[in-house]
């Protein structure tokens, strides 16, 4: 019988991606989620049967064992960027991490991969940073050969980044951001799953790997990159931190007000992790130690941003036949 893995998060955005190579693979792959019934779309990354989504909540010691009963390797991709509900940053990031570490290890399961963020640091001020650092330590502490993947910001067609910006840049003449300095350098989401691939499967050792892409940018070079693709004219507004902070506030309590039903433009502790560059250390082990070649974002970008365009799929041909025109 093919080998089994269990990808918690995996109907995500890089989730999907890692099982869906799992699965080309041979693996019989099994997605834990909190609604299947949402994540029906990684059925056909297999054959009938074998890549299956079930409930699994990762705050609950029954539910994550369960989704691992059999599996001979785990991957851990929840994570979230804002806090809702009873889905705390401690409680996921952080305690969610290390019970499937030590539930993992209980099981005798032989591989296990935890998907963190670069910026991880267990004395950051913010929460988002501080229970990444603590996540990875609770997986360490249960399986210390375990791969940990520390991403830059991940884009591809389905990211929340791009695509949130060119969306806002087809309204009005600005487009606002918080931290216009500060520097990433994104990696290609089929990168990290290949990555996460390696570890799960065996063939790369496990440690700490820092992943970025080719280029290292700021977060206004990154907003004129994509105006450039989406053929947009737009002026990059920075907004300062201080006021940045006074907004996360104010849409916090909007949140907290609206019982969850508003959400949060920009929180307190997303403005606190703009401070930072998202960039990989020097000397970390990264893409080029596991054989995998990083993709280039004008590679990539192209490819689903088009959509964002004046006129969509037919920019185009509207640019050619003015230029027709002009040779007239």
């Amino acid at each position: 019988m093919s080998k089994l893995v269990t990808i918690y998060g995996g109907s995500g955005f890089v989730g999907r991606y890692i099982a869906r190579r799992m699965a080309k693979q041979g693996w019989r792959v099994r997605v834990a989620v909190r609604r299947p019934n949402e994540a029906i779309f990684v059925k056909p990354y297999g054959v009938v049967g074998q890549v299956e989504p079930i409930l699994c909540n990762i705050r609950d010691d029954a539910s994550v064992a369960a989704a691992m009963a059999g599996a001979d390797a785990v991957i851990n991709c929840v994570g979230i960027l804002a806090e809702a509900g009873k889905n705390k940053f401690d409680t996921v990031q952080a305690e969610g991490a290390e019970r499937v570490a030590r539930l993992a290890a209980a099981e005798g399961v032989s591989r296990l991969v935890q998907l963190s963020a670069i910026g991880a640091n267990a004395e950051s001020d913010s929460e988002y940073a501080r229970t990444k650092a603590l996540g990875e330590a609770g997986v360490l502490k249960h399986m210390p050969d375990a791969m940990i993947l520390r991403p830059s910001i991940v884009f591809g067609a389905e990211d929340g980044f791009f695509n949130r910006f060119a969306g806002m840049a087809r309204f009005g003449p600005v487009l606002p951001v918080v931290g216009a300095d500060t520097l990433f350098q994104p990696v290609y989401v089929d990168d990290v799953a290949q990555a996460a691939v390696q570890g799960a499967t065996g063939k790369a050792a496990g440690g700490v790997y820092e992943l970025g892409g080719p280029d290292v940018s700021t977060f206004r070079e990154l907003m004129g990159q994509m105006l450039g693709v989406i053929r947009r004219r737009r002026l990059v507004l920075n907004i300062p931190f201080c006021a940045a902070s006074i907004m996360g506030f104010v849409f916090d309590m909007i949140h907290t007000v609206s019982f969850g039903l508003i959400p949060a433009q920009i929180t307190r502790d997303q403005v606190r992790n703009l401070r930072n560059d998202n960039v990989v250390s020097e000397g970390a082990k990264g893409l080029a130690d596991l054989g995998i070649k990083a993709t280039a974002l004008e590679a990539v970008l192209p490819d689903y941003l088009w959509r964002f365009r004046p006129s969509g799929q037919y920019d185009a041909i509207k640019e050619s036949a003015v230029k027709m025109r002009a040779q007239e």
